[in-house]
C-alpha cells in the first residue's frame, strides 16, 4: 500500500510540473512579446532619433547655403554699383576731356596768331618788303616748332619711293629718268603724322 501511495504522489508531482509548465508558458510568452515590442521600440526610436538628427542636419545645412546665397547676392550687388559707378565717373570724365582736349593746341597756337596780327599791321606801316618776308619766315619756323612739340611731323615725299601707308597718288607723269621710275616726282599737298600716325596723307605725283 505504501508503495502505491508513493507511486500516486509521483504522478501526481509529475501532473503538477506539467500543470506548472502549462501555467508558466503564457507568462513565458508574455515576456517574449514584452521583449519584443521593447526591441521593436527601442528600434523605432532609434530609428526616429536617426531621422531627427537627419532632419536637424539636413536644417543647418539649409541655413548654411542660405548664408552663403546671400553673401554671394550681396557681393554681386556691390560689384554692379562699383562698376555703374565707375561707369558714370569715365564717362564724366571722357566728356570733360572732350571739351577741352583743345586748349593746350589752343593755347599753343594763341602767340602764332599774336604774330601774324603784328604782321599784318607792319604790312600797312611799311614798305620794306625784306623785313616782312623775314617777319613772315619767323612766324611759320615758330609755328613748324609748335606743331614738332606737339608731335606733328611732315611726311617726307619728295624723291621717296611711293608708299600707299603715307603717299596718295593724284597722278603718273613720265619719269625724268629712269631712278626716278616709281618714286615721287612732286608733293601737291604735304603730308602729316602725328606721333608715327598719318593723320593726313601726303597728295603726290608719281613718276612712271
Amino acid at each position: 500500500m505504501v508503495k502505491n501511495k508513493h507511486k500516486h504522489f509521483g504522478a501526481k508531482k509529475n501532473m503538477n510540473n506539467e500543470e506548472l509548465k502549462e501555467e508558466m508558458a503564457p507568462a513565458e510568452e508574455n515576456n517574449q512579446q514584452e521583449e519584443k515590442v521593447t526591441t521593436e521600440n527601442l528600434s523605432g526610436n532609434e530609428e526616429n532619433s536617426a531621422k531627427t538628427d537627419n532632419v536637424a542636419q539636413e536644417k543647418n545645412m539649409e541655413e548654411v547655403y542660405k548664408q552663403q546665397v546671400a553673401e554671394i547676392q550681396d557681393k554681386y550687388m556691390r560689384m554692379v554699383a562699383e562698376f555703374d559707378n565707375f561707369r558714370k565717373r569715365t564717362l564724366k570724365e571722357r566728356s570733360e576731356l572732350l571739351k577741352s582736349a583743345g586748349e593746350d593746341v589752343l593755347l599753343g597756337i594763341l602767340p602764332v596768331v599774336d604774330d601774324f596780327e603784328r604782321g599784318l599791321n607792319a604790312i600797312e606801316k611799311t614798305n620794306d618788303i625784306d623785313a616782312l618776308k623775314q617777319g613772315v619766315s619767323l612766324i611759320y619756323n615758330k609755328f613748324r616748332e609748335f606743331l614738332i612739340q606737339k608731335g606733328v611731323k611732315e611726311i617726307d615725299a619728295v624723291n621717296q619711293e611711293f608708299n600707299v601707308d603715307v603717299h596718295e597718288a593724284i597722278t603718273k607723269i613720265p619719269a625724268p629718268d629712269e631712278s626716278m621710275k616709281g618714286k615721287v616726282v612732286d608733293v601737291v599737298q604735304k603730308g602729316y603724322l602725328l606721333n608715327e600716325k598719318v593723320i593726313r596723307f601726303a597728295k603726290v605725283v608719281v613718276g612712271e
